[in-house]
Formats: structure tokens, sequence, C-alpha cells
């Protein structure tokens, strides 16, 4: 082969990409990210999805008192969502879980092969419960040792309930699940810690200072000012939250996992067909070992 026959063919194979896959290399490689990450949220046992659900909501409260800090000393919503960020970063490096992040990794693991629609279910419900559950509690200790952010939490939390379910509402709450469905997507593309931080930064602005409406993330702030006194009781909780959840998971099912699904559709035949090719050959084995 000649020099610049060789090239040539480098040349090529720049193009095409460094893999054979019918996609570009960067989006095979997060595709195999999200197969197995979603894996192995899928076959986690009870005990780890209850602790991992229970610290998401945690680590969610310790955002929430990082924007009360930032709201008092500033009174700025942009800067306190930017703070509340801190909160999805610890909620990153722990590896703990919030129910929004479910709405593709898992997602890509079960058209892949890899779970059952059962265990995801499972895996919603149990994240969802849990995170609600660790940021009651947390937000409890918030109030007890800051009554200063009394007026900051009563104040977001009438922000998120009086106008109830309009167009407008609707539409904070389908941005704030595609936004963090987008953030745990980008979050696939990169392992560098300052792109972690910087994502999970974006995600406090966006989604806390633009006061979109969150299940999980609005909810402590909602929690968090039951305890302070405000006025809400559980009951108007539990109606906007019934109508938010759904719209959260339209915005990241339908906004984003169904599209990215069928950009990365080749990949996920080529992954199921794997998959029965590995069951139709156990049995083989098995008779074979006997």
């Amino acid at each position: 082969m000649t020099q610049r026959e060789r090239h040539v063919r480098a040349q090529e194979r720049r193009r095409l990409g460094a893999s054979e896959e019918p996609v570009e290399d960067a989006l095979a490689g997060e595709f195999e990210n999200t197969v197995s990450e979603g894996a192995a949220r899928l076959h986690r046992t009870w005990r780890a999805l209850i602790i991992t659900g229970l610290f998401g909501g945690i680590d969610v409260g310790l955002g929430l008192l990082a924007m009360l800090a930032v709201l008092d000393a500033t009174g700025s919503k942009l800067l306190g969502g930017l703070a509340f960020g801190i909160g999805l970063y610890a909620l990153r490096l722990a590896h703990s879980e919030l129910f929004t992040e479910d709405f593709l990794v898992p997602i890509n693991a079960i058209v892949a092969g890899h779970g059952t629609w059962w265990q995801l279910l499972r895996l919603w419900v149990t994240t969802l419960v849990t995170n609600l559950a660790g940021g009651w509690a947390f937000t409890w200790f918030v109030v007890a040792a800051f009554p200063r952010f009394d007026d900051e939490l009563i104040e977001t939390t009438t922000g998120y309930m009086e106008k109830g379910l309009t167009l407008e509402t609707a539409s904070l709450a389908v941005l704030a699940g595609f936004t963090i469905t987008l953030v745990t997507r980008m979050n696939q593309g990169s392992k560098e810690g300052i792109a972690t931080l910087a994502n999970s930064l974006i995600s406090g602005l966006l989604v806390v200072g633009l006061g979109m409406l969150h299940g999980a993330l609005s909810s402590a702030v909602i929690f968090g000012a039951m305890h302070a006194g405000a006025g809400t009781t559980y009951l108007e909780w539990l109606i906007w939250f019934a109508w938010v959840i759904p719209l959260n998971m339209a915005g990241g099912l339908v906004m984003l996992t169904l599209p990215r699904l069928i950009r990365t559709w080749e990949l996920v035949t080529e992954e199921r067909a794997v998959q029965r090719e590995g069951r139709a050959q156990a049995p083989a084995a098995d008779s074979a070992d006997r």
C-alpha cells in the first residue's frame, strides 16, 4: 500500500469513526453506557433502591439549604437556583437516585433486552416515594436549624402552588422533566468531574432558578414551607403533585427519551438480537453440561 493510499484510508476512517456501528461513535458509546448503568439500576435489591432513593431526597434538601442561604443574602432567584445545583452535584457524586433521572437510562436498558417493565415500575415507585420521604425529613431539620429562612420558603412555595394547573404551569412541569432528563444524557456523554459540576449547576439554574415545577425538587421546598408553618396542606400538595408528575414524565419521556431511542434504534435491535441469541444458547449449554 502506497503512502497516498494509507493517507486516504486514514481520512476515510476518521470520517466514518473508529467503530463499525451504524451511528456516530459518541452515540454508540453513550448507548453502551446507558444500557450498562440502566441494567444495574433495574437489578438493584430492595435495600439498595430504598437507600439510594432516600439519599436522593436528602441531597435535594442539601441543595435547598444552599438555595435558601443565597436567597437570604442576595434576593436573587437565579443565583439561588444556581446554588441549588450543589445538591444535584452531591446527588451525582454520592450515586444517589432522583426520580426523573430514570426517564432515560433504564428505558434504554429495557428496550435493549436487559430488564423488564415490572423492574422499571418498581424502580420508579420506590425512588419517587423515598425521594419524598428523604426530602421531607431533611427539610424538617433545615427549618428547625435556620428559622430565618422561613419567609423565603413560604414565598417560593406560594409561587409554586398559587396558579394551579394552567397552560403556563403545565409547560413549566413539562420543561422541568425535559431539562433533568437532558442533563442526565449530558452526564452520560462525559465522566469528567468539571462537566458533572457544570451540568448540576445548569440544572439548578434552569429548573429552580426559573421556577419550573419538578415533582421531587419542588416538593422539598413545599415540605419545608409546611414545616415552617405555611398554610399549604398535604391534600393541596397531593393535588398539585398529581398533575406535576405526569407532566414531568411527558417532558422526559416524550420530548427526549423517545427521539433518542429512534436515533439509536439500530443499536437497540442489535443488542436485543444478542440478548435473544444468548438466552437461546443457555438451555443448550445446560443440556450439554448434564
